[in-house]
């Protein structure tokens, strides 16, 4: 069995600042159970690459024969890398949740470049991720499977932050190998406190942590991770080997050691590209966050004698109030609205405030050095999810998937319940793939649209964001539809759930398909040559209108122009 075929290859793609290399591919958003409306545990994922298809994975539950093995090839380049034993039982899953309710997100960091590369390692963090989900029913067991199958195998992967959660918990974990000459990886797991949010983005971002005690233990006493007493689990050796590699004085107090600091040194791009999204997403819910506002952008980072940023943004914040599925989607579609780096504001955004920037996202001008920003929705997103886990509900019911393919801000989360035995035949893997246009495939549908719309931005994206939230609301009227069905057919048959709610996974998701390809035709014959064409009714011909240019454009246009165009009498 192989954990990842060619076209399931993810790709976190780099921004390369002139100040350092800065991964800047994926964000995740994490919620526990009390900071929903409704009591889900919930957390975002967007995968964001220039090189990955948008598709929806899928690996059927399986009994496996004894001394079967299990092929492992790299998420990122398809290379092969190893065998490992395949254990006798593996769980249905559905993209990066499986039917127990657990989801797995992540975003890379990179971290120290020396750690980067490990000689005979197996496991990649791809890998480790949807390994994970086929062996680990909640949280806990998953952080100590992944703890596991790296320190047996190897770990082939730079920095890497990890969202997991169950329908109870939710936990951050970040990680990062030991380089060259040695084996597995150093890495902090901690559980977010109920009613608080958590956000990475691309940054290390666990600093210091309890040692061990009551609620913190070592790696090599994970027996005891299902003690729900215990919040924070660390590598036995994640300050010791940072001392033996010179990356933390030796003579510093364990107490003081910051895992962030040490394995992931912030630095201008680590704040402006990464950071600044984790800002934003926590401005949307509480009003204490403009104090860290100079830090996120990397003008106002204050260092300790050790080169730790002194006023870094906590880990995790208490909401100020809750929040439901469908504002959590629109976390995922900010640009820095509201702010003084809003990205429909600046020249940048032409005359119809596209809040979009095509790379390279840095430029240098008489030898200033300039960044454009990286915010949350952004237009290589492959696919994107949000994940709930509902304790109050069975298995089989609980878990959905919020899945959608391209630019978070213009696509449509549709449910896909995470019991389902396959996915919608638009979304399958295998239909089309990121050099192969096919008009069957979800992602194809999706980009049509968003790419249309970035050429007039402010005039057809208004009309995309209607549609967009009409469909959405009308998703998750049919999803509680659909587990009350559910709910009331699993009292007598527990297999027939699951069918029927596969059947109303992929009809709704195939459906949303049909949808947005009428609707780019819509959008099409309405937009086209830059007019907008209206239908009158009775009449042959439509009516067309053009709307002004914006007046600061025309001014614009003019200063360059001088009297070229100036109309004389």
């Amino acid at each position: 069995m192989s954990i990842m075929n060619s076209k399931t290859r993810f790709y976190c793609t780099l921004l390369f600042l002139a100040i350092g290399a800065r991964a800047i591919g994926c964000t995740n958003f994490l919620f526990t159970k009390t900071t929903t409306k409704d009591g889900s545990t919930v957390v975002t994922y967007a995968a964001d690459s220039h090189r990955l298809f948008g598709e929806l994975y899928h690996w059927p539950a399986t009994d496996w024969p004894e001394g079967s093995t299990l092929d492992v090839y790299e998420w990122d380049t398809g290379e092969y890398l190893g065998k490992i034993p395949q254990v006798s039982h593996t769980y249905n899953v559905v993209g990066n949740m499986n039917e127990h309710q657990l989801a797995i997100g992540e975003t890379t960091y990179g971290g120290r470049k020396e750690l980067h590369t490990q000689a005979g390692a197996i496991i990649d963090y791809g890998s480790l991720i949807y390994i994970t989900l086929q062996r680990a029913k909640t949280a806990r067991e998953a952080i100590a499977t992944m703890a596991d199958l790296v320190e047996k195998y190897g770990y082939a992967s730079s920095g890497e932050s990890f969202s997991i959660s169950d329908p109870n918990e939710v936990w951050i974990m970040e990680m990062i190998g030991k380089g060259e000459g040695e084996k597995g990886a150093v890495w902090v797991a901690r559980m977010i406190p109920e009613g608080f949010v958590c956000a990475h983005a691309n940054h290390a971002r666990i600093t210091t942590f309890p040692l061990e005690g009551e609620t913190s233990i070592t790696s090599d006493k994970l027996a005891t991770i299902y003690n729900k007493r215990v919040t924070t689990v660390y590598a036995k050796d994640v300050i010791s080997f940072a001392k033996q590699k010179g990356l933390y004085p030796s003579e510093a107090t364990n107490k003081e050691f910051s895992f962030s600091d040490t394995y992931d040194p912030l630095d201008f791009g680590g704040a402006r590209s990464c950071e600044l999204r984790v800002w934003a997403f926590f401005n949307q819910l509480t009003p204490d966050m403009a104090q860290y506002w100079e830090y996120a952008k990397g003008t106002g980072v204050e260092r300790d004698e050790k080169g730790y940023a002194l006023n870094r943004m906590p880990l995790w914040i208490k909401p100020d109030r809750k929040v439901d599925v469908l504002e959590i989607m629109d976390f995922m579609r900010n640009h820095l609205e509201g702010t003084d780096l809003d990205m429909s504001k600046d020249p940048g955004a032409g005359p119809y405030k596209c809040p979009y920037r095509w790379r390279p996202m840095h430029y240098t001008v008489d030898g200033t050095e300039y960044v454009m920003e990286r915010t949350t929705a952004t237009q290589q997103t492959a696919f994107s999810f949000v994940s709930q886990s509902r304790s109050w509900l069975p298995n089989e019911i609980g878990g959905i998937l919020w899945f959608g393919v391209d630019d978070a801000a213009s696509t449509v989360y549709f449910p896909m319940y995470t019991c389902s035995t396959r996915t919608p035949k638009s979304f399958a893997v295998g239909n089309g793939s990121i050099m192969s246009f096919t008009n069957n495939a979800a992602f194809w549908v999706f980009n049509q649209v968003t790419n249309f719309a970035y050429s007039r931005y402010s005039i057809i994206h208004p009309e995309i964001r209607g549609k967009q939230k009409d469909l959405e609301t009308k998703y998750l009227e049919y999803a509680q539809v659909a587990d009350a069905a559910a709910t009331t057919l699993r009292n007598k048959d527990k297999t027939l759930t699951v069918e029927y709610l596969t059947d109303f996974s992929c009809n709704t998701g195939d459906q949303l398909t049909d949808t947005w390809r009428d609707f780019y035709g819509h959008l099409f014959t309405k937009y086209m040559d830059g007019n907008v064409r209206t239908v009158v009714e009775g009449k042959k011909y439509p009516k067309v209108t053009n709307p002004p240019h914006p007046e600061e454009y025309l001014r614009s246009i003019i200063n360059y122009m001088g009297d070229k165009q100036k109309v004389t009498k």
